[in-house]
């Protein structure tokens, strides 16, 4: 069922070429907006406050990146959320280096709080102290395990009523509770370790993130899956990581249906990180 959720999510993007505004860092806007477009997406990196009520009114999602912060990029970003609101549209938050300064980390939760429809995808470090646990990082680095912030991001579903998706070597997806349905958590294994040696790979996964939110695939799930599953096809074929990142384009253009069904490594599970599905 997981399966096909994805691939048709992923049939639904390539047909609806949706428009994804990305208010996001210097360090991976080139990237972001290559990954987005290799994956069949519309991406526009806007920024400016006087355009962002006409983005937000024909765009599918917003992602917002703090990865390069500073007094006047915390207020566009805000306002930025509160036209997504009004148009009801859904927001994805990469809280990059919460944890790390106290303006990282309070600007984190300004920004969680005011969104109406969220998505928080963000490394286990980021997640924890978000949730305002103790995190172990190194600046934008993580030093907890992935696993070590499923606790954290529960508690991110129920405060700010968001699904969470956690970035590690196995990747958690954490969605809210429902009328009728309790929290749900996957344990995703696809992943390959030299993608840790690009910068902006978790950027990447924001914004594909947002790209599926915009065609309504807001759990997070069908981005993490997919950009996972490149990662080791591309690895394959790379000879390092600048290889790699050329490799991880071509990949999520050329991506096929087969492969998702014979690599996708998916398991439910508890709180506990117990296996119950």
């Amino acid at each position: 069922m997981h399966k096909q959720h994805i691939i048709d999510a992923l049939h639904t993007l390539k047909t609806q070429k949706p428009l994804v505004v990305n208010i996001t860092n210097y360090v991976v806007m080139n990237n972001t907006a290559n990954a987005l477009l290799a994956l069949g997406a519309s991406p526009i990196m806007a920024h400016s406050r006087q355009e962002m009520t006409d983005m937000m009114s024909i765009a599918g999602a917003l992602v917002i990146n703090i990865g390069t912060l500073d007094s006047e990029w915390i207020e566009r970003m805000a306002f930025a959320i509160e036209q997504a609101n009004i148009h009801h549209k859904v927001v994805v938050l990469d809280p990059v280096g919460c944890g790390a300064s106290t303006l990282r980390t309070n600007t984190s939760r300004r920004f969680a709080k005011l969104a109406d429809r969220l998505i928080i995808r963000g490394n286990s470090s980021e997640i924890i102290a978000l949730a305002g646990e103790n995190a172990k990082s190194k600046g934008v680095d993580a030093l907890d395990s992935s696993q070590d912030a499923i606790k954290a991001a529960i508690t991110l579903t129920e405060v700010f009523a968001a699904n969470v998706v956690i970035s590690g070597a196995t990747d958690y997806i954490i969605n809210k509770a429902t009328k009728g349905k309790p929290v749900t958590i996957f344990a995703l294994d696809n992943d390959h370790s030299m993608m840790s040696l690009i910068t902006g790979m978790g950027c990447s996964l924001s914004a594909l993130t947002g790209a599926f939110a915009a065609v309504g695939e807001t759990t997070g799930l069908a981005a993490a899956a997919i950009l996972g599953i490149v990662g080791e096809i591309a690895a394959e074929k790379a000879k390092g990581p600048g290889s790699l990142q050329v490799a991880i384009l071509d990949t999520l253009y050329s991506l096929e249906k087969a492969e998702i069904n014979e690599r996708l490594k998916l398991t439910a599970i508890d709180a506990s990180g117990w296996i119950i599905g």
